[in-house]
């Protein structure tokens, strides 16, 4: 229970990031360069934090001595591509298609994504079966969040975008999955997480590289807003939350939690932000389904453990 309480924070935290980037992304003008920044900077904050923690170094040793021995593959510590190329949809679609648009396509593609990762075994807790509770979570997850931005879908011409964050959201399911699998490795969620941002900030930054030089530099300008730089302070917390619970809930609940956290900090935000259009009587009920979604499966989990 207080792993999937916590997977609804980390949730409600990926909300609140996704909009933050996406006004980001139309301050510098380049999706790309909103993710290195996001990424970056919390690339930065690790390798401070990693300065003064020591059973962080010992972490990462140990994630190196994995790597030699083979005990953790190579692909297994690549994580940080997968969240680099979802920072780096937030930035690109989230202007075009809408923050509602972009979550539909996320959920999405996470909830199926998840069932499948648990039922390969990629993640540290092995094989999960699909069973009917666990198959009933995401598709009432995906109706809900369907029902819960039925008003804010963008124009027919911009969903084509959609494919971004849907593709984001399925290697999100995998992200979290191989995250555990080097927090295992480290016994520490501080090296899991900096091994995740080196990765997805390499990867950025050769993707901005390569939007340089196909399309020039970037001609917006840097915002002066501190709240647009917590990117990549709310990603460390995402990420580190989803590699420390992984292993105890399965990749399913962990997606199931952050979705409904999702749903709710929308609602919150569309309440306090000003100038929002106020939730509809939809969306308040997307979410309790969304909740419901999340519940099914939880509960089912509960009754087979003794």
């Amino acid at each position: 229970m207080l792993g999937v309480a916590l997977a609804v924070v980390g949730g409600a935290a990926v909300a609140a990031q996704s909009r933050i980037n996406g006004s980001l992304a139309d301050h510098v003008g380049s999706g790309y360069l909103a993710a290195v920044v996001s990424f970056g900077s919390g690339l930065l904050v690790l390798a401070l934090a990693l300065l003064v923690w020591r059973r962080g170094r010992t972490g990462m040793r140990r994630v190196g001595a994995a790597l030699r021995a083979g005990t953790l593959r190579p692909w297994q510590v690549l994580g940080g591509a997968a969240g680099g190329f979802f920072v780096a949809t937030q930035g690109l679609t989230v202007g075009a298609l809408g923050v509602a648009t972009f979550i539909v396509a996320f959920v999405t593609g996470q909830s199926v994504g998840s069932v499948v990762v648990d039922r390969l075994g990629l993640g540290p807790g092995g094989v999960r079966l699909v069973t009917f509770p666990r198959a009933v979570g995401p598709v009432l997850t995906v109706v809900a969040v369907a029902i819960a931005v039925s008003g804010g879908l963008g124009s027919s011409s911009a969903l084509g975008l959609a494919v971004l964050p849907l593709l984001a959201g399925v290697g999100s399911a995998w992200q979290q999955a191989v995250n555990g699998h080097v927090r295992a490795a480290a016994d520490d969620v501080l090296a899991a997480t900096l091994v995740n941002f080196v990765v997805g900030t390499v990867v950025l930054g050769v993707a901005l590289g390569v939007s340089v030089l196909v399309s020039g530099v970037p001609q917006g300008a840097f915002p002066t807003q501190p709240v647009l730089y917590v990117g990549g302070l709310i990603g460390i917390a995402f990420i580190a939350v989803s590699a420390a619970i992984v292993h105890r809930i399965g990749v399913l609940l962990l997606s199931l939690g952050m979705i409904a956290g999702q749903i709710v900090a929308a609602l919150v935000l569309d309440v306090v932000t000003p100038g929002a259009t106020p939730p509809g009587v939809a969306t308040y009920v997307g979410a309790a389904l969304t909740l419901v979604g999340v519940a099914v499966p939880l509960l089912a989990e509960r009754r087979r453990t003794p």
